[in-house]
């Protein structure tokens, strides 16, 4: 778990997306946001769905640090969101 959790704190990304992101955590709900996220992926532990909205995130900053014309920042708020809340329900289990 303190793996993944050294991973997030690691990210570098710019601080409007982190800001709104972190807006965006305070209203999250893993049920429904992760049916949304991670189509057709039953949510269980935190762990192995963090490592995938991880994964999906490091994608969207890529095409974002591309100007890759089919990025969405409204996507990449949402991800970051999804990985903010994940890692909240985490450190609260720990």
């Amino acid at each position: 778990m303190q793996d993944i959790l050294s991973l997030m704190n690691s990210l570098r990304r710019p601080r409007l997306l982190v800001h709104t992101a972190r807006i965006g955590a305070d209203d999250y709900r893993r049920e429904k946001h992760l049916r949304r996220i991670l189509p057709g992926l039953a949510p269980g532990r935190s762990g192995p769905v963090l490592m995938r909205l991880i994964e999906i995130e490091a994608s969207l900053d890529a095409s974002r640090r591309a100007s890759d014309a089919s990025y969405s920042v409204a996507r990449h708020i949402e991800v970051l969101a999804a990985m903010l809340g994940e890692a909240r329900l985490m450190r609260e289990r720990a």
